[in-house]
């Protein structure tokens, strides 16, 4: 008989996700029966998709996986007070169909952030008996004091032991890197129940990508760097602008592309126009599906996050979607990110926010042959295939959800 899951995610497709409907299909090809417990899609922007309006609650099925979606307030900008509603309304919702409407299930899988869905999963767990696995994609609270959305010292302490009362009453955790391992174990939860599980991509659409570049996407004339993502305060990509600045004047074919919508794009655009960057394009978030024609068009892939802590033990998604399709990467995150492409042997590395070290390295890649890069993009590739795949992931998923119900 199939294990149910239950997966409690406040983000789901059409929204960006990588743990979204991919881990869901997965997990049923590999044997489990599965609902998703998801809000109404309006992240990033704060606003409904088309062909959305709040219910109480709606059923669907995509791509054969049941997802039910309870209503939340939609919300996701600069407000702090905006994006707190948004989580608790959200939490309340999943809290409530999740005691009183949702088939019992075997085991709960439990998405972070935000930590809210983290509470509303042990408070099933704690009615229901249902073992849940908690997957922390995001150490709070210091992944809120860097990026500076909480810089209340009072606030930051209730934060981290809200973190504690559920990382000590998960049955089980999953984080994306050793450094979050370390970091769990220092706040004392039990080392055996903690396992590193690096996140996989959307490998389908990267390998079969719809539509055409953009008409401004840069030719072939040009050595293309492309950040692809979101553009928030966490990425600080304010340094990214002042390398380009840097090589404008001495390496002008070198291009920064930066794919994506976020809080910053203005900011960044206006920069830019203001230092009179000729060498940086900006394009608008595209869906996955479209995404991958423009990784593969790019010369090299850039990694960029803030200088900070927290950012040292986290590993950016993007990493395994640059890897998939094959291509040398610049990685400018310090820490385990680092760690990774040095692994692989996949790139050239620079500081997080250090503009002459991510000048130095982009120069570095564009003066190697050709031969070089291919290699390093054959490297990226393998070391996905073999340490990071969607099928390796999910499989130690499933060892896990069968290990707490057998």
């Amino acid at each position: 008989m199939a294990i149910k899951v239950l997966l409690i995610t406040q983000w789901f497709e059409p929204e960006s996700t990588f743990k979204g409907l991919v881990f869901a299909r997965e997990l049923v090809r590999q044997g489990f029966e599965v609902e998703v417990l998801t809000g109404f899609p309006n992240y990033p922007g704060g606003k409904l998709y088309p062909g959305y309006k709040i219910k109480w609650l709606q059923k669907e099925v995509i791509e054969g996986v049941p997802v039910t979606r309870v209503p939340l307030y939609p919300s996701h900008d600069s407000s702090a007070i905006g994006r707190i509603f948004n989580y608790l309304s959200f939490a309340f919702s999943a809290l409530v169909y999740g005691l009183f409407g949702a088939k019992r299930p075997d085991v709960i899988y439990a998405y972070h952030p935000p930590l809210t869905t983290g509470i509303t999963a042990i408070l099933i767990r704690f009615f229901r008996r249902i073992p849940v696995v908690y997957d922390i994609q995001d150490m709070w609270p210091e992944a809120l004091q860097a990026t500076g959305m909480i810089t209340n010292p009072q606030a930051l302490r209730i934060v981290s032991k809200v973190c504690d009362w559920i990382y000590h009453r998960a049955d089980y955790i999953v984080t994306l890197s050793p450094g979050y391992k370390r970091l769990l174990i220092e706040r004392d939860v039990p080392e055996g129940k903690i396992d590193v599980i690096y996140n996989w991509c959307d490998e389908q659409s990267l390998a079969a990508p719809t539509g055409n570049l953009p008409n401004n996407f840069p030719g072939h004339d040009k050595f293309r760097i492309l950040f692809a993502g979101n553009i928030g305060k966490a990425q600080a990509l304010s340094a990214v602008l002042e390398a380009a600045e840097i090589l404008q004047q001495t390496t002008p074919n070198i291009c920064f592309v930066f794919l994506g919508g976020g809080l910053e794009v203005e900011q960044m655009k206006q920069r830019a126009e203001y230092k009179s960057l000729t060498n940086v394009v900006f394009l608008p978030p595209v869906p996955m599906a479209e995404v991958g024609n423009m990784l593969h068009a790019a010369d090299v892939l850039l990694v960029h996050l803030k200088k900070a802590p927290i950012f040292s033990i986290t590993i950016p998604s993007k990493t395994q979607a640059y890897m998939a399709v094959g291509k040398p990467i610049l990685m400018a995150v310090d820490g385990d990110a680092s760690s990774l492409v040095k692994e692989a042997d996949c790139g050239a590395i620079a500081q997080s926010e250090d503009s002459i070290s991510i000048a130095a390295a982009a120069l570095e890649l564009y003066h190697l042959p050709l031969e070089k890069r291919l290699v390093f993009g054959e490297n990226s590739k393998n070391f996905y295939q073999e340490r990071l795949s969607l099928h390796v992931g999910v499989s130690r998923f499933s060892e896990i959800f069968r290990s707490l119900v057998s």
